[in-house]
């Protein structure tokens, strides 16, 4: 079926860099493009975000890219509104789950399908060197969610994994999974957590969406660097990478040992002792992110690039 698509489409794209390039090796016969992910900015602003950019940046909703001028914003009120939303997260988590997270401790988190190539328990991977770093560094606390399909076996383990880590991990970290994830939920959960965490195993994850929509809200990511992260990522700017390795195939024993030492070394210390740099990448965030991963350039892209009928160019016969 795919091929048949390909010989019948006159213009062929991945939805991000990284995908092109994936697709292009496998389908190497075809002229493939590529037309990176978008989220609809206005959809997942948290509330307390969405005032904020109205009070700064005025015409936002109607033009994403005007979301580039939130770096004129003070980092106080982006901190300001980002407790608001985390406050809001937190009361919802007390609501669906009886348990009362910290709003003053670092929370993490990991909401997407459950399926093995997202890797959702790659933090877990040494609980010992975990606990040992939240022993030294500071507290830390983790929310997650996400539905498996009912047939994939392997993503219903690996929820049944998060939960065996979060009973281990009781008396030190608090892990929560929250149940019935939809958009709600998730509008909460992107703008609500400090840290966006993505582990997919290279070179899967065609472009992942959920870490657009944390940056819309200012919220960083840690991430391996596959799919649209290779795009987003600037090191220390926008998040941070889960090992700097840009080759093409995930590599576990650099991953895990990278993944602590950024929470232990960059993350956590930056959050807990420098509270404003942590909030300048937060601006990071939503004025180099937010104002190119949304829905409005993707569409243009598509109409300009894919849509018009000077695309037919593309196969060299029209």
């Amino acid at each position: 079926m795919t091929h048949l698509a390909l010989l019948l489409s006159r213009y062929v794209n991945g939805v991000s860099m990284r995908h092109e390039e994936v697709s292009q090796d496998m389908f190497p016969n075809y002229p493939i493009d590529s037309i990176s992910n978008g989220v609809n900015a206005v959809t997942w602003a948290a509330p307390p975000l969405a005032r904020l950019y109205d009070a700064h940046i005025p015409k936002w909703r109607q033009d994403n890219f005007d979301l580039r001028y939130a770096v004129h914003i003070p980092v106080e009120e982006i901190m300001d509104a980002h407790r608001d939303a985390k406050s809001a997260l937190l009361a919802e988590i007390e609501r669906r789950t009886g348990e009362t997270l910290s709003p003053t401790v670092f929370t993490i988190g990991f909401a997407r399908r459950a399926t093995p190539y997202k890797r959702p328990d790659l933090l877990f991977s040494d609980l010992s060197a975990l606990q040992r770093l939240v022993q030294r560094v500071g507290p830390l606390q983790v929310v997650y969610a996400g539905k498996a399909h009912p047939r994939d076996e392997g993503g219903k383990s690996l929820i049944q994994r998060v939960f065996e880590a979060a009973n281990s991990l009781k008396e030190t970290i608090n892990v929560v999974y929250l149940e019935e994830y939809d958009m709600a939920l998730g509008r909460l959960l992107c703008g609500g957590v400090d840290l966006w965490l993505n582990t997919p195993q290279k070179p899967l994850e065609a472009s992942g969406t959920s870490g657009m929509k944390a940056a819309i809200n200012g919220v960083p990511s840690l991430s391996i660097l596959d799919g649209w992260w290779i795009e987003g990522h600037v090191e220390g700017v926008t998040g941070w990478s889960i090992s700097d390795d840009p080759g093409p195939e995930s590599r576990p024993d650099e991953e895990i040992p990278s993944l602590y030492d950024k929470l232990e070394y960059l993350i956590l210390p930056m959050y807990y002792e420098r509270p404003t740099e942590f909030a300048r990448i937060m601006r990071s965030c939503v004025a180099l992110n937010g104002s190119f991963f949304n829905a409005q350039r993707m569409v243009l892209q598509y109409v300009e690039t894919a849509y018009r009928p000077r695309a037919a160019n593309y196969w060299g016969d029209a």
